[in-house]
């Protein structure tokens, strides 16, 4: 199991900054931050929420590594939108089976 220390590092990685950029955004020096990768500092629960807000994930996703993507609001309407279509395009192919079956006289 990776540690907390190695999902901050990651997510910091992946982010493309510096343990130094990460430590000023934070307002610790960089040892700090530096201890916090290695695991060397425990976590507080108010130092675990603010790295995960500067990071934009849920602490529990820092925690457990296992980041989930969200879609963007409009990504969601978009796919509301296509699912509505398909929804409408579903009952007016059901009512054509229906015709069919009547024409047929099952």
């Amino acid at each position: 199991m990776k540690s907390i220390g190695d999902n901050i590092k990651k997510c910091r990685v992946e982010a493309g900054l510096s343990q130094a950029d990460v430590a000023k955004l934070l307002k610790i020096s960089t040892p700090a931050f530096c201890k916090i990768e290695t695991g060397q500092t425990d976590l507080n629960i108010s130092r675990l929420i603010q790295i995960s807000k500067l990071f934009k994930i849920s602490p529990s996703a820092l925690i457990s590594g296992i980041v989930i993507e969200t879609e963007s609001s409009e990504d969601l309407s978009g796919l509301k939108q296509q699912l509505l279509d398909k929804d409408e395009e579903l009952n007016k192919l059901r009512k054509k089976v229906i015709e069919l079956y009547d024409k047929l006289g099952m």
